[in-house]
């Protein structure tokens, strides 16, 4: 290296009337006079760095650091999500028409607020109310920010076998937030009870937000029967470590969906007759 530099074998560069190598685009010196010999460049002079080799090296550094965000990113959402669509359920892509993404956009600016604080979701409401559509773009927002997020589901998790459940209840500790949709649509037996029962549990005691969709009532998972014992349980720990909103839209997003698709599909067909 001493040597190339000593011969000033450099691209866009040239000797100015200082006797040192400058930079043919900018101007700047790409070497420094000592005040002695070095022997460590053999030289009395110095390599130094002109401004637009180090805007350069500036522009390299942030692209790097952009492919290895987007490749941690993608990584992130491949393990949080079981449906590819779900990448794409972000707040820049929501339509507005669900008047409660206002809540969730706050409570990912204020993450590290309701994180320190245990503060999850119980996002409650009609099928096709926008639940998990709101919960995947709170999932998506804090991905982006290099956070680790699972997104599952209560009948996942109720399927879990008995020999996997143990390490599996013990794995959800990792994930900063942790997302289970559609509550209420578990099998309705003791095993699949008990496998929700130690997962809600376990996050009750990290002390880790939970986010829980449900189409159920709120006012039926605060009045649960007492015959249903392990049902209660959860009930409880859910209702302790997350705050309900009701999610409420004007029409369902599975509506709306359908009707942009059929007239999507009434515009080929026209164009076609």
């Amino acid at each position: 290296m001493n040597e190339l530099w000593n011969t000033r074998n450099v691209e866009d560069a040239y000797i100015a009337e200082d006797g040192l190598l400058h930079c043919s685009r900018c101007g700047g010196p790409l070497e420094v006079r000592l005040p002695e010999y070095n022997k460590f460049f053999k030289s009395d002079k110095r390599p130094s760095t002109c401004k637009c080799r180090e805007e350069r090296i500036i522009r390299e550094r942030k692209a790097h650091e952009l492919r290895e965000h987007k490749e941690l990113v993608e990584r992130n959402k491949g393990i949080c999500f079981t449906d590819r669509r779900m990448w794409d359920w972000t707040f820049d892509n929501d339509d507005g028409s669900v008047p409660q993404m206002q809540m969730a956009r706050r409570y990912v600016e204020n993450w590290d607020k309701v994180r320190a604080e245990h503060i999850g979701l119980l996002l409650w409401g009609n099928l096709g109310s926008g639940k998990t559509y709101m919960a995947a773009c709170i999932a998506n927002a804090l991905l982006e920010q290099e956070k680790k997020v699972l997104m599952t589901d209560f009948a996942r998790i109720s399927n879990i076998s008995k020999f996997d459940a143990e390490e599996y209840v013990r794995s959800l500790d990792s994930y900063a937030l942790l997302i289970i949709d559609d509550l209420g649509a578990e099998q309705d037996s003791d095993f699949a009870l008990q496998n929700i029962c130690n997962v809600i549990n376990r996050r009750w005691n990290s002390g880790k937000p939970l986010i829980v969709t449900t189409n159920l009532e709120l006012s039926s998972l605060k009045n649960v029967n007492e015959q249903e014992l392990m049902f209660a349980r959860i009930s409880d720990r859910i209702l302790d470590m997350c705050r309900p909103i009701h999610m409420e839209t004007v029409e369902s997003k599975r509506v709306a969906s359908g009707k942009h698709k059929n007239q999507i599909l009434k515009e080929i067909f026209e164009k076609e007759e």
